[in-house]
């Protein structure tokens, strides 16, 4: 059964995801699902490779929780393509432990098959992430900052 990737069904999945109910993850994960996030594991858990089902929804449940408490995903841009999503976006959290408040950019690239996610390629802003998370308090420089009228920058 082939499925139409939409921005609704996409939406859906960020919901489950957010809910961190593996009832409701698993069925947006394929059996054999391959999702790496790039990161510091030593401090973020999250970050690394999971395969199946199983690792990745102990990931999304009990290892995000580890490290985050509670967490919003700001979305500023999406593109879907046939059985692909890229979505850039801002996490913000609270750490667990500290109370501390933890937010950074993040890029996610999805590839779906049959309306499951196959393959998920998450890349983080590590540094800023893991520097908050060591208590160091960051912000970019003005002149590094993106743009308010949403123009794109490559350094």
């Amino acid at each position: 059964m082939t499925q139409i990737l939409t921005q609704e069904y996409f939406e859906s999945f960020r919901c489950a995801r957010h809910s961190r109910d593996p009832r409701l993850i698993e069925p947006f994960l394929d059996d054999d699902v391959d999702w790496l996030v790039t990161g510091p594991v030593e401090l973020l858990q999250f970050c690394g490779q999971r395969l199946g089902k199983a690792e990745v929804l102990d990931c999304l449940t009990r290892q995000h929780t580890a490290v985050l408490d509670t967490f919003k995903v700001v979305v500023a841009s999406l593109l879907i393509d046939g059985d692909r999503v890229a979505s850039l976006s801002r996490l913000i959290g609270i750490q667990r432990g500290t109370g501390r408040t933890v937010s950074y950019n993040q890029a996610q690239f999805l590839r779906f098959r049959d309306g499951k996610i196959v393959e998920y390629r998450g890349i983080i802003d590590s540094f800023n992430a893991a520097e908050q998370i060591i208590g160091h308090s960051f912000e970019l420089p003005e002149r590094l900052r993106a743009p308010s009228d949403g123009d794109l920058i490559v350094l």
